[in-house]
């Protein structure tokens, strides 16, 4: 029944360390749901009810909150093999942390929470993989959150662009690649406007920092980089 979904799934943080054998078998024992979305459909929205810890399958989903002024601040964008919502799938409050919308025809799973930390029918290993897997993703969520906070604590346009251009070389291991996020999405994400972004692009771009092009960007000076992002 999963089998179109098991490139994706093995993907993802949660079943590390199963082959494909055993990835069946404990999805037939959660018994998700799988559903489908078109672009810029809500898939959950923040403080309703939450619905399952999600497992994007195909496409790409943004998640975000809303500031008390009405401003959005993109929190992440997710693609196949990536989740959303564990952070709050065990709190004792048990609604959506953020909104989460469709960035193009995407289809998402939902994991049962109460299946992923309950007690297995058949006691299996895989079951047990979970849970270990599952502290170590909330481990790993709350220091990404923690280096959210950093951006926001950022006080330069400057410094905030550098920062994000490094770690992006950093992850992706070249001095050019394609950025993960729309212009408009980055401008979300490190909370600062549209226009503002794209002169301080532009002034990188002049100064001979960095190249770029539609999505594509080229680090010309390391160096420079570095100390802006300091």
């Amino acid at each position: 029944m999963y089998k179109k979904w098991l490139k994706s799934l093995s993907a993802c943080a949660l079943f590390e360390g199963m082959n494909t054998d055993e990835l069946s078998s404990v999805l037939t024992c959660l018994k998700p749901k799988v559903c489908s979305f078109k672009r810029n459909k809500w898939v959950a929205v923040e403080g309703e009810p939450l619905t399952g810890l999600g497992v994007v399958l195909a496409g790409d989903v943004v998640v975000t909150r809303e500031g008390a002024a009405g401003n959005r601040v993109i929190i992440a964008v997710d693609g196949p093999g990536e989740m959303f919502g564990e952070m709050a799938a065990f709190a004792e409050k048990v609604v959506w942390p953020a909104t989460v919308v469709a960035r193009g025809a995407c289809e998402v799973m939902f994991l049962p929470c109460e299946k992923i930390v309950g007690s297995c029918e058949k006691s299996c290993a895989s079951h047990k993989l979970i849970i270990t897997n599952m502290l170590k993703i909330l481990s790993s969520k709350a220091l990404m959150l923690n280096r959210k906070v950093e951006y926001l604590a950022i006080k330069s346009m400057r410094g905030k662009v550098s920062t994000f251009l490094l770690e992006q070389f950093k992850k992706q291991g070249k001095l050019t690649f394609i950025m993960p996020l729309k212009r408009n999405e980055l401008a979300e994400f490190l909370n600062v406007s549209r226009p503002s972004l794209s002169r301080e692009m532009s002034k990188l771009r002049d100064e001979g920092v960095i190249e770029f092009h539609r999505a594509s960007i080229k680090i010309k000076d390391l160096d420079v980089l570095r100390m802006l992002a300091e």
